[in-house]
């Protein structure tokens, strides 16, 4: 059975500017670590991503993989696995909610399951290095201004 792993952060700005910093799928080799390349494959008729296309290097984990996205009202997006080489499943979100004088609280939650055997502690670290490295790369992007 599968864990998720989950973590929050605060940012400096607005709900709507953290969630244009996470829409803007063609600048994530920009500020994430582990993703190398970003394509959107579709998108719904507002414009946001429906299917997006990653290009992984973790470390020990190298991927290609397809994800499918669902935004829900303004601040909140999840995503599942569509197709990889190294996961069986994936499943996302990025919950953000106002906190203080215009800031953002961004919860991120993540349940990965690897083809590969790997202890369920080991999972859920590797879960939660991954989730801190997005949430400071995400915090010092949108903070930034770019």
């Amino acid at each position: 059975m599968a864990e998720h792993t989950s973590s929050s952060i605060t940012i400096e700005a607005a709900p709507a500017d953290v969630m244009a910093v996470i829409s803007d799928f063609a600048r994530y080799p920009d500020w994430t670590g582990e993703v190398k390349e970003a394509e959107v494959l579709k998108t719904d008729e507002q414009g946001r991503a429906e299917q997006v296309r990653l290009v992984m290097d973790a470390g020990a984990i190298k991927d290609d993989q397809v994800l499918a996205y669902t935004w829900t009202g303004e601040n909140e997006v999840s995503w599942t696995l569509v197709k990889s080489q190294m996961l069986r499943s994936l499943d996302g979100t990025y919950l953000l909610k106002p906190a203080g004088a215009g800031g953002t609280e961004v919860t991120y939650a993540l349940t990965v399951d690897v083809k590969i055997p790997m202890l369920g502690m080991i999972k859920r670290k590797a879960e939660k290095v991954i989730i801190d490295r997005a949430l400071a790369g995400l915090k010092k992007r949108v903070e930034s201004g770019k």
